[in-house]
């Protein structure tokens, strides 16, 4: 019999002290599967971690050195065979016995004198149980792929309804494109195109989960993130957050266009990116046979119109923003920008020195209670030694004022 799943027959350990046990099970289960026997519970781990681990095992409880219970304890505290099903197969018949199995995490419990047809029948389905975890195991992950992690984790652990719904929040809206990418994709093969483009997104989808936000979807080029939802940290920090993850995009892809040169790029990208900050309709959006999980409103469709008119290699902010964050960036105010679709004049603030800081120089901290921006490069001889003896009052009062 071939079960689903399984390209050959399915392998189950048995693991025994007694031999006519051992010769038993393997008589028995020898025309469905590939039996792997043991008369020893450290060789029943060592099989079980082999690069070829049986897909069930049969575990018998009174065994010497070694006991059923603690080959099962090793078996589930190890990543590598924690997911295998064990069934112990016992002479101890006594429900105590049995619930210290199952709270051990085996999946059934037989006891001897086995009545075969009962055996064959449990075995095949707790494999094929397994075979089917495992499958939907694979395809979650798959799934995982289309999904913003935030939202994949609130919809697999049932804290968000998978329904046609939206709730008004304030966000924090990141949008970025690609300088020039019509022109400079027309001169590009197609191959090259793909690497260099995927290469992008997926570094650029690396720093935005670092940084927790939510990333929304690609369109062409251009990139849409937020912060706020599912997940907020507060308005002050999920705007903080998404201008340190800005800055870590334009740092990320100075490095990049050096790579992308030694690789023969002669047109390397240089992203826009623009930020705002404002109340958003975020939710579940389309029909019931599909639906889209997204933020609309005009304070998104700013935030694209800032980026739009932003510069290559720059970050450019609503007031806004700027407002929430302008204790930790220096920013340069620009001219009033008038866009399509917004009928207000929009203050826009552009940010300084994205490139210059150096981590060994400078400090942006902030906690509740504490606050601390330090840039040595401003700091005089004199300003120097009247910094360390304040910081010093500082720590000396948080070290010894009681929690």
């Amino acid at each position: 019999m071939k079960m689903l799943g399984f390209a050959e027959k399915p392998t189950v350990l048995v693991v025994d002290d007694t031999a006519d046990n051992l010769t038993l099970m393997a008589a028995l289960l020898k025309d469905t599967y590939r039996v792997k026997v043991v008369n020893h519970g450290e060789k029943g781990l060592a099989v079980a971690a082999s690069s070829t681990p049986p897909d069930l095992i049969l575990l018998d409880i009174m065994m010497p050195q070694i006991d059923g219970y603690e080959v099962c304890r090793r078996l589930k505290a190890n990543p590598a065979t924690r997911d295998i099903p064990v069934i112990f197969l016992t002479a101890k018949s006594d429900n105590e016995a049995e619930e210290k199995g199952f709270e051990l995490g085996a999946v059934d419990y037989i006891t001897k004198p086995i009545c075969p047809p009962i055996l064959l029948a449990r075995v095949h389905n707790h494999i094929a149980l397994n075979v089917r975890t495992a499958m939907l195991h694979s395809l979650s992950n798959k799934l995982s792929r289309y999904l913003s992690p935030q939202v994949y984790k609130t919809i697999f652990e049932g804290d968000q309804d998978v329904s046609i719904q939206a709730v008004r929040k304030k966000l924090t809206i990141f949008f970025s494109d690609i300088k020039d990418f019509t022109k400079t994709s027309e001169g590009m093969q197609p191959e090259d195109l793909t690497y260099f483009l995927n290469s992008y997104f997926s570094e650029m989808s690396k720093i935005a989960l670092e940084f927790g936000a939510t990333i929304d979807k690609f369109v062409g080029d251009a990139i849409l993130v937020f912060f706020g939802d599912p997940e907020t940290r507060g308005v002050q920090e999920d705007a903080l957050q998404c201008v340190r993850m800005a800055v870590a995009m334009q740092r990320r892809m100075h490095q990049l266009r050096e790579i992308w040169r030694d690789k023969g790029d002669r047109q390397p990208f240089h992203i826009r990116i623009g930020i705002n900050t404002g109340f958003c309709h975020v939710g579940n959006f389309g029909s019931d046979q599909r639906m889209d999980y997204t933020v609309i409103g005009s304070e998104v469709n700013l935030a694209a119109r800032l980026e739009q008119n932003g510069e290559p290699d720059g970050i450019i902010m609503s007031y806004e923003t700027y407002a929430l964050v302008k204790d930790e960036f220096d920013a340069h105010e620009r001219e009033p920008l008038m866009a399509k679709g917004v009928s207000r004049e929009i203050r826009c603030f552009v940010l300084r020195d994205i490139h210059a800081p150096d981590a060994a120089t400078t400090l942006n901290q902030r906690y509740p209670g504490l606050r601390l921006s330090v840039d040595l490069d401003k700091l005089s001889d004199e300003n120097r030694s009247r910094a360390v003896a304040d910081l010093q009052k500082v720590i000396d009062s948080i070290q010894t004022t009681p929690k």
